[in-house]
């Protein structure tokens, strides 16, 4: 067994400004191997060289434990005397619902629901629908792999109720059980998601004193530029709120029983959306937009936004619905290739990614809910906005999107538009309505 390398040190310590989250910072000439060994344990990269475990299940001391008890054999681990008392206090959910369940039983349903968060916060989980079934909140999505699952329940306590192979009818099944309550993409942010989104997005550099050598400082420098940034100015969306409702009074704010969300209808009674102003991180979804065939008809399509989305695509979508019968702006792959964007087919979708890989747009075809993604940011394995638009969603719109999208990417080179041809196949020139009908 390798003896433990002095000069690589590793600080463990509670967060400042969000305990129980844990910060981790590694120094010395195998800072970055350290690092690898660290997100191993659910550790992840904040920025300026620190790391931090930032948990829903607020258990972060009892698997730092489980951490340095690894790593301590590899590197000097560091633990700070408050973190060290956290972690030899041993303490009990007071008001756990599973009160049959053993410590080390309601551990591993905390660590359940810990993966699932992980799985939607990392896009391997795709969240088409959620509802309120009278007790707490259920949902449908589909994993990367293909099945999908029926989720109840919130943050520790969120576990899986079904298992499908096939999407559709998974979608069905979900529409069937919960009928009304059913409201598209993922449910709100809950409090703790929120607390452990920003024990995550926060974590300054630990204020301890550590000889830094040359290599641990190379490492910090080279985070990417904006790795820290993990909110979005909720008063950017205010206010561009407010100037649409200065620009078009053809639309009326309507009275809510709660100050969080601003609802917006067009006096025709068949456009709406809504405005959350509590979507503080750039993941919520702070828009979700409704068409309507009729003012008591069906809903034609839908789509989402999130925080973190950039204003020229909110703007485009807004401004579709002041003007929804603007002339389309060509084929969004027309538009696309016209910008030099990449295509890449797969055999359940079609992808459009930007010149840097910064933005792609996704057309999966065959989805029941969610038929086109517009996605970005530095990781896109962990996209910092996101917007997904339904099935019957206007081919003009898509077109719009995609004009806006690439605007906001310079190209190298920005080929002439090719000529006009027949749909193709991953994003069709009409886009019906569907409907899912319970069985």
């Amino acid at each position: 067994m390798p003896q433990p390398t002095q000069d690589t040190r590793i600080h463990l310590a509670l967060h400042p400004d969000h305990p129980p989250a844990v910060t981790a910072t590694a120094t010395g000439p195998r800072s970055a191997e350290a690092q690898v060994a660290l997100a191993a344990h659910g550790f992840r990269h904040t920025g300026a060289g620190s790391m931090v475990l930032a948990r829903i299940d607020r258990e972060e001391p009892h698997y730092t434990q489980q951490a340095a008890q690894d790593l301590q054999h590899d590197y000097d681990v560091d633990i700070e005397p408050a973190l060290q008392e956290e972690i030899d206090t041993e303490w009990t959910w007071g008001n756990h619902p599973m009160t049959h369940l053993t410590r080390e039983e309601i551990r591993q349903v905390s660590a359940t629901a810990q993966q699932i968060h992980d799985d939607i916060a990392a896009g391997r989980l795709k969240i088409h629908l959620h509802a309120h079934d009278g007790w707490t909140i259920v949902a449908v999505g589909t994993y990367t792999d293909g099945y999908s699952v029926h989720l109840h329940g919130e943050d520790h306590l969120r576990q899986f109720a079904l298992l499908y192979d096939d999407e559709a009818e998974a979608v069905a099944e979900f529409h069937r059980l919960h009928s009304v309550a059913v409201r598209p993409g993922p449910a709100p942010a809950t409090d703790t998601e929120r607390a452990e989104a920003a024990a995550a997005a926060h974590t300054p550099f630990p204020q301890h004193h550590t000889p830094v050598d040359h290599d641990s400082q190379a490492t910090a420098h080279e985070t990417p530029p904006g790795a820290e940034v993990r909110t979005a100015d909720p008063r950017v969306g205010e206010a561009l709120l407010e100037s649409f409702f200065e620009d078009n009074p053809d639309w009326w704010k309507v009275r809510t029983w709660s100050d969080e969300t601003t609802v917006a209808c067009h006096e025709s009674l068949t456009m709406r959306f809504e405005f959350d102003h509590e979507a503080r991180y750039r993941g919520d979804v702070a828009w979700t937009v409704a068409v309507y065939d009729s003012p008591v008809g069906e809903r034609l399509w839908h789509a989402t936004l999130t925080a973190g989305t950039p204003v020229p695509l909110i703007h485009t979508i807004l401004q579709h619905l002041d003007a929804p019968t603007l002339t389309t702006a060509g084929h969004p792959d027309d538009v696309l290739h016209g910008a030099a964007w990449h295509p890449a087919s797969h055999p359940a979708r079609t992808t459009w990614a930007a010149p840097d890989r910064s933005i792609v747009f996704e057309s999966t075809p065959h989805a029941v809910a969610d038929r086109w993604t517009l996605y970005g940011g530095e990781d896109l394995d962990r996209a910092a906005w996101t917007i997904r638009l339904s099935a019957g969603v206007p081919y003009d719109l898509l077109a719009q999107l995609a004009g806006t999208a690439a605007d906001l990417i310079p190209s190298p080179t920005r080929l002439g538009p090719k000529p006009l041809r027949a749909p193709a196949r991953g994003l069709p020139a009409t886009t019906p309505a569907q409907r899912v009908r319970g069985r």
